[in-house]
């Protein structure tokens, strides 16, 4: 860029509490290297953001007024894609403001970040296979399944460029929609970090994320009731948007059981520092839907950089990082009996040696490759790079 050109100006919408997530998070770091960037989202502003335009966290990103509700149930998706209330108070914070490239996070965003975009080129991040996001809640199945589908067929073809989580959600993608995708990893950056020491005696598993219905960590609290009293678990889980009430259910469950821990959650910069103190990063989730079978979510990635072995439920891609790099082993299904299964025979030399290979595997599984993805991917967009 020369020294007398003005910065681009990129909008970046994302319908979530952008400092608790770590994919935009990343994301806006790539984004600031190449403009001046400006964030929609709820809570408060990204450290990165040139300017934040805030929605109040209690407005739903989906059209679950009862009229939107209606419009969904009669296929009316033209009046409805625009009118989820998150999206209304998009159209408004942004108002008459330009923008050389718009940033749309997840399928709901593509439509209003056309509308924003006034011509601008827009990038879909796609992250995971949007039709089924939640298909296994039957609600959902029904009214926001086929709106999804819509939006997907309608939006996709006129995106500048879709980015998605992995390449086998990609090939979902060219293959229902006909869309060419490149895939941005949910790495996070590399961390200047040693194995911590295993002590004789105990092994100490973890397990971060949201606390979200469904995410089987009650499978991980059971597991650990029915291993020897080597094992102690310990919990960093972000609430969900449900006034604490899932979170309530996991204290209720955990009552009484010294050797789990539940802790508030940290901000994304300070996990893996966090982490780092544990020995076993933990995670087996039901295969309910295509992102759950082909899921690669930010904790195997998290886990690898505190230098921890890993133990997770079968799933495509983490089975092939788990297995490629050795960095520790698969439950054979998500019950608590089989992580038991998996777990009570590792002993703290073989905790130790799984440790240090995510130590070599560090070096290799962070966010170096997929940034240069968004960055080549968004400054090919920019005025004076396009074709």
């Amino acid at each position: 860029m020369a020294a007398d050109q003005p910065r681009a100006r990129i909008l970046c919408i994302s319908f979530s509490d952008i400092n608790h997530d770590s994919r935009v998070l990343r994301q806006l770091d790539v984004l600031a290297e190449l403009g001046d960037v400006t964030t929609v989202g709820y809570g408060d502003g990204p450290r990165v953001a040139t300017e934040h335009l805030e929605i109040d966290a209690g407005l739903p990103s989906l059209p679950q007024t009862p009229a939107g509700v209606a419009s969904l149930a009669l296929r009316r998706y033209r009046r409805v894609e625009l009118a989820a209330p998150a999206v209304r108070a998009t159209l408004t914070v942004v108002g008459d403001r330009r923008f050389d490239v718009v940033v749309a996070n997840e399928a709901r965003a593509m439509a209003v970040g056309l509308r924003v975009a006034h011509g601008a080129p827009v990038v879909a991040d796609m992250h995971e296979w949007a039709p089924e996001e939640r298909a296994h809640v039957r609600p959902w199945r029904l009214l926001v399944k086929p709106f999804m589908t819509d939006q997907c067929a309608r939006y996709l073809p006129k995106m500048a460029a879709v980015t998605v989580v992995n390449d086998s959600i990609g090939k979902l993608y060219q293959e229902r929609f006909g869309v060419r995708t490149h895939t941005v990893r949910n790495t996070g950056a590399f961390r200047e970090l040693s194995p911590g020491e295993v002590r004789d005696g105990r092994i100490r598993l973890v397990h971060s994320g949201g606390a979200v219905p469904g995410r089987n960590i009650e499978a991980l609290v059971d597991a650990v009731r029915m291993l020897d009293e080597r094992f102690t678990l310990d919990l960093y889980l972000v609430p969900a948007r449900d006034g604490g009430k899932y979170l309530d259910s996991l204290r209720a469950r955990i009552a009484g059981e010294p050797r789990v821990t539940l802790h508030p959650p940290v901000a994304p910069a300070e996990l893996v520092g966090t982490l780092n103190a544990y020995d076993v990063g933990v995670f087996s989730l039901p295969p309910l839907t295509p992102n759950h079978r082909l899921m690669l979510p930010n904790k195997i990635f998290d886990y690898v950089q505190a230098r921890l072995a890993v133990v997770f439920g079968s799933a495509l891609e983490t089975d092939r990082l788990i297995t490629e790099h050795e960095l520790g082993a698969i439950a054979a299904d998500a019950s608590a009996q089989a992580l038991h299964d998996v777990l009570a025979p590792m002993t703290e030399q073989r905790v130790r040696e799984l440790k240090h290979n995510a130590d070599r595997a560090a070096k290799v599984l962070n966010s170096v490759e997929d940034a240069a993805v968004t960055r080549n991917v968004v400054a090919g967009l920019l005025p004076g790079h396009r074709a």
